[in-house]
């Protein structure tokens, strides 16, 4: 059984169920402003997310540390990769500011790949929830981490300092990881999951369709997931970033994700987030909760 699909002839526009509303609000309005004087980094404005309106209107922010060069090239992602540049060791304070001037809620913390590094960034992760917590003591957080190569030692650095939500993204199916992943391996990712979940942790992860999975398949990576302990899953429409990227083989329709979601529901996932414009951080202050 396919997924319900529709069919992309060359060049064809995007379906309307993805056109995305531009970000209005009061609290929208001064984040931005916040944003622009103290030129804060923040992932949902350099990543262009179609949720920021709406995640910025409920006091919800996504950051990037370690640096915007990773050392993977997975086929799907719009980051650089490359070399990275040296750690800059007060990024931790630094972005524990970000979220005092904008009076963050709930923050989501993500990171490109560091390979490079022996500890793989593992502490400066730890030292950034750290920081934030000092300084924002009200603020939950979510940490959206690479999968350290599968190192448990390197996974205790964040279950030590025990954010509200650990997230670890499949991104695809068992068939495709190796296409779209590279570098990746599905089987490893879920072994995090698991480890993160067998040590206290309430465990997140997100997929993206339309790389040419089947419904199958998708149900199979929901069924590994559930298996695993996860608590919260998400499920949204893959976009390619450039043509340098992989191509959108499928959009899938709201009729198919409304279908992923009753099924998520009925294997008891704590959440699931299954729409075409969903993204990791989408509706993650409810995750915390």
């Amino acid at each position: 059984m396919a997924n319900e699909t529709v069919t992309l002839p060359e060049r064809q526009k995007k379906p309307k169920w993805l056109r995305v509303k531009l970000p209005v609000g009061k609290k929208y309005t001064e984040l931005r402003g916040l944003v622009d004087k103290y030129k804060l980094n923040t992932i949902c404005t350099s990543g262009s997310c179609p949720n920021m309106g709406e995640c910025w209107g409920e006091g919800t922010a996504t950051f990037m540390i370690l640096g915007n060069i990773c050392t993977r090239s997975c086929g799907f992602c719009g980051v650089k990769t490359g070399r990275p540049e040296t750690v800059e060791w007060d990024e931790p304070e630094k972005v524990a500011r970000s979220i005092k001037i904008m009076k963050i809620k709930h923050a989501v913390i993500t990171s490109v790949d560091r390979d490079d590094l022996k500890d793989g960034g593992s502490i400066i992760w730890a030292e950034t929830v750290q920081a934030i917590r000092r300084a924002n003591p009200n603020t939950t957080l979510e940490t959206l981490i690479p999968d350290f190569q599968g190192n448990e030692k390197l996974i205790d650095r964040i279950i030590e300092v025990h954010p509200e939500v650990v997230s670890h993204n499949m991104e695809t199916v068992r068939r495709l990881t190796r296409e779209v992943r590279i570098q990746a391996k599905y089987d490893r990712s879920l072994g995090v999951l698991k480890y993160l979940k067998e040590n206290g942790m309430r465990t997140k992860s997100g997929l993206m369709l339309g790389l040419g999975e089947t419904e199958e398949e998708v149900i199979e990576t929901m069924t590994d997931l559930r298996n695993v302990g996860l608590d919260v899953l998400t499920i949204g429409q893959y976009l390619q970033p450039s043509k340098k990227h992989l191509p959108v083989k499928q959009f899938i329709t709201p009729d198919q994700f409304e279908k992923y979601k009753k099924i998520g529901e009925e294997m008891g996932f704590m959440y699931i987030e299954s729409s075409a414009l969903v993204r990791s951080s989408y509706k993650a202050h409810k995750h915390a909760s």
